[in-house]
């Protein structure tokens, strides 16, 4: 019998018996994990309110055996919370459903459970800070997260240069089989031809330039969502079952959200402003 410590995003819960739950975190040490928590249904219960979806929380585990992930599930005997992002997100629709989308995504990516994935940990808390803040419309948040996440799974699309051969860009064509934009050699059946403006927006969101995504059209930021959830849907082979419900509805970003760019890669570590 072992105890075992780790900081984690709550990615969703499910009821177990009349006054239990089963917690789907995803951990930085341990990657995903699911786990009991005993009575927190209850109204007496101490931490229940801590292990709701979207919290970030330090979670102590009793697991029988010496690893964290057995034959059977872990129990959470401790909590604490680090950040509370659910109450900024669950208040407004747009950032709610983006927020669910994220934490669908991130567990989708992290199907094994007990193998560490420290860049999808880092992007999810990086992406839940800046939804809760308010910082940028919910939609582009969501966009650039789900980019990110596939570029950590190895499908990080290319909006410049020929996925195919390598020729410099900008290329017209935009192939979700290909891995991005081609060019006219290496054109293929299924093409589409976005806007230059949609694929720049894209462009800044994968890199982190949040002051060239933060001024585009309402038009361009629909058109660059199509192309994320095609590329999306194509190689995660099936879609996103929240991604339907997300309001694309553009909100106006605060005042000198707007300068608060950057570029930053998959894996940097997250601040208050942008995406890690």
């Amino acid at each position: 019998m072992t105890l075992f410590r780790d900081d984690g995003i709550v990615l969703r819960t499910q009821k177990l018996g009349e006054a239990d739950r089963i917690i789907t975190l995803l951990t930085r040490g341990h990657g995903r994990v699911r786990a009991v928590a005993r009575g927190v249904r209850r109204t007496s219960s101490k931490f229940g309110a801590r292990l709701e979806p979207f919290s970030h929380v330090d979670v102590q585990f009793f697991a029988r055996g010496g690893e964290l992930i057995g034959r059977g599930l872990p129990m959470c005997t401790q909590t604490e919370t680090i950040a509370p992002y659910g109450q900024a997100i669950v208040t407004d629709y747009a950032r709610y459903t983006a927020g669910t989308a994220m934490l669908e995504t991130a567990e989708r990516f992290t199907d094994h459970e007990g193998e560490p994935s420290v860049q999808q940990y880092l992007l999810l808390v990086g992406g839940l800070r800046v939804l809760a803040s308010g910082d940028h419309a919910p939609g582009l948040v969501l966009d650039a997260f789900l980019l990110r996440s596939l570029s950590i799974g190895g499908y990080a699309p290319s909006f410049a240069d020929c996925a195919r051969c390598g020729m410099p860009g900008p290329n017209r064509f935009f192939s979700v089989a290909a891995g991005g934009t081609v060019c006219t050699d290496c054109r293929m059946p299924g093409c589409v031809v976005p806007s230059s403006e949609a694929l720049a927006l894209l462009g800044a969101l994968l890199t982190g330039d949040w002051a060239t995504a933060d001024a585009a059209e309402p038009r361009h930021m629909r058109e660059g969502s199509g192309l994320v959830s095609a590329y999306l849907h194509w190689h995660m082979e099936r879609g996103l079952r929240s991604l339907r419900y997300v309001d694309r509805s553009v909100s106006p970003a605060p005042a000198g959200a707007a300068g608060s760019g950057g570029t930053a890669g998959a894996g940097a570590v997250p601040d208050a402003r942008r995406l890690p």
